[in-house]
């Protein structure tokens, strides 16, 4: 079985979510399973593992991108290796788009760079509300077909974060 980081914070399995009643979750579980709370040795190691359970969990849901490959995978849709399909021209927009970045670097162009990252800041905004629309509307029962669709944004998605990471090799997901 997956791992569930909904279960594991005792959340509802939702792509909507605020990062408030996750941080409270977070802290309410980290406050039981906190290792210093056992001094027998055996509790105390199944404390770190929960601990261990409770942050991944807590990074997971935090991180939008994260929590919606998670959710797929619960709801039994296709997984990265399974399903690596893009939008309809999208490979040649990306593409177009990194040759332009590459010139605007060469060139020392900022505008460009700038109307790049702008780009990329849009296009990563589309995914994200298109994966949760979908979602939303695989609230009843779900198909093959609406799982097949999340992943296909996700992938897009995901070219789009590894542009974005190219831009500032210090940028941290939000």
């Amino acid at each position: 079985m997956a791992f569930d980081p909904f279960a594991t914070l005792g959340l509802p399995r939702d792509f909507k979510i605020d990062r408030a009643p996750i941080q409270r979750a977070y802290l309410t579980e980290a406050a039981k399973s906190h290792p210093d709370r056992f001094a027998d040795p055996l509790r105390r190691r199944e404390a770190e593992q929960r601990s261990a359970e409770v942050n991944r969990a807590r990074v997971i849901l935090e991180d939008d991108e994260q929590r919606a490959e998670c959710l797929l995978a619960l709801l039994g849709g296709p997984g990265k290796s399974e399903d690596q399909t893009l939008p309809d021209g999208f490979l040649q927009e990306i593409l177009e788009v990194r040759q332009e970045l590459e010139e605007a670097r060469r060139s020392g162009d900022a505008p460009r760079r700038a109307g790049v990252e702008r780009w990329a800041d849009e296009q990563r905004n589309a995914h994200r509300q298109r994966v949760e629309a979908l979602f939303d509307g695989a609230k009843g029962p779900t198909t093959s077909e609406s799982l097949r669709a999340v992943r296909h944004e996700l992938n897009a998605w995901r070219y789009i974060e590894r542009l974005i990471e190219q831009l500032d090799p210090d940028y941290k997901a939000p």
